[in-house]
């Protein structure tokens, strides 16, 4: 994404500039969700089939969106099916770059910067280059940004591909109550923090910190009598919950303003993103180094001198959690996953 799909930067004479536009005076922040809706399926309805190798996901750690693509494809085994591009944690004024690999480049795509992709399907694409976005490695060209979409059909279209005991991310019987608890959670928690941080007035502001700290206390209340948000086995939403969870203390609470109360300080949600980060699949994909490098250096009018705090302590993710008391499994009759696979570990000493 932009930053993680914030408003695109405009382009400058400083073709290298990480600086963007992100808050307008007066106004309330809305969230571009114009994205490109292809889909790859099995039937191949969009000109997309499911094939192993052929497509590449390009998946920053630094934003929680795509975050969300890491995991999921780690917890269904689909590493050896959809590889993986990871640019480096801040971008300039054009789009993400490819700045941690060597030469610069995505070592399969051979791009700088994931705009050669948009470009290469879209000449004139006028819209924000966002992350996650899934590239056809034959052509060079975006398949599609459609984050939402993304991993339901990874655990619904690519099962062909799925490792052996790969857990059951969106169940048939739970699909109704899943995609209620996800409609809320998107607009009141992981939208809502960029509803705080890119507010353009006290009024919006102080709306949007209302709104999601209701959430966030309904949220409370309904982990506090069962492990996962919806069965008892992770699904989806918990995906998706915690990728805002595990950004809030090092980013949120302070860059956005969202401080009614640290994550560390709300005892049932830090005990419940908690027992997720220590589950194999989730806490290996988080690098809290690249997540507060974006926030802090991208986000120049919210801070210019783009120093990047040192803080919080993270060892606070390992701490013990208490949650299998409330029983649940989080695989399932699944399994977890192995090792991360070789290449795509968290940089040492970023991590918890």
């Amino acid at each position: 994404m932009t930053t993680e799909n914030d408003q695109q930067a405009p382009a400058s004479d400083d073709a290298h500039s990480t600086r963007g536009s992100y808050v307008h005076d007066g106004e309330e922040f809305t969230r571009d969700t114009a994205y490109i809706e292809d889909r790859i399926t099995r039937d191949a309805r969009d000109g997309w089939p499911v094939e192993a190798g052929r497509y590449r996901l390009v998946a920053a750690r630094a934003c929680p969106w795509a975050n969300r693509t890491v995991i999921v494809r780690r917890l269904l085994g689909l590493e050896d099916a959809l590889s993986l591009g990871l640019p480096g944690p801040t971008h300039d004024a054009r789009s993400w770059t490819f700045d941690l690999d060597p030469d610069g480049k995505d070592p399969v795509l051979g791009i700088e910067r994931l705009q050669q992709a948009f470009f290469a399907r879209f000449p004139d694409y006028p819209r924000g280059i966002t992350v996650p976005a899934i590239v056809d490695v034959p052509s060079g060209g975006v398949v599609t940004n459609d984050f939402p979409q993304i991993t339901l059909d990874f655990s619904t279209e690519w099962t062909e591909f799925h490792r052996p005991g790969a857990p059951v991310l969106y169940p048939e019987d739970l699909r109704e109550e899943i995609d209620t608890v996800n409609r809320r959670v998107y607009t009141e928690v992981n939208n809502g923090v960029y509803r705080c941080g890119f507010a353009g007035s006290q009024e919006s502001y102080e709306a949007a910190y209302d709104r999601l700290f209701t959430a966030l206390d309904w949220l409370e209340d309904r982990l506090r009598t069962q492990r996962y948000l919806v069965g008892d086995t992770i699904t989806e939403a918990d995906v998706r919950l915690f990728t805002t969870l595990v950004r809030f203390d090092a980013v949120y609470h302070g860059h956005f303003k969202c401080n009614r109360s640290k994550l560390a300080e709300m005892p049932v949600l830090s005990a419940y993103a908690r027992d997720l980060f220590q589950t194999p699949g989730f806490g290996d994909t988080v690098d809290f180094v690249q997540i507060k490098q974006h926030y802090y250096i991208v986000h120049r009018d919210l801070n210019p001198t783009q120093i990047v705090p040192v803080g919080p302590d993270t060892s606070f993710w390992r701490t013990e959690h208490g949650r299998e008391r409330l029983g649940g499994s989080p695989f399932g009759a699944g399994t977890a996953p192995g090792p991360v696979r070789a290449g795509e570990e968290v940089t040492p000493g970023h991590g918890a």
